[in-house]
């Protein structure tokens, strides 16, 4: 099951800047637009949290 398209559209970076988020179905991953940290979808459902959150690269 993936991620209804109407939470992707409300979800955001959970650190200070709330920058949206690009998923990526097949990692089953979320990255932030801004910061690039990655966050993992388990289960369907979105782990945003920062201390659980992978570096991504940087731009």
């Amino acid at each position: 099951m993936a991620l209804d398209p109407q939470l992707l559209e409300i979800l955001a970076c959970p650190d200070t800047h709330h920058a949206p988020l690009d998923y990526d179905p097949q990692a089953q991953t979320l990255t932030c637009t801004e910061c690039h940290r990655i966050f993992e979808v388990r289960d369907d459902v979105p782990v945003l949290l920062l201390d659980e959150a992978r570096p991504g690269r940087q731009s």
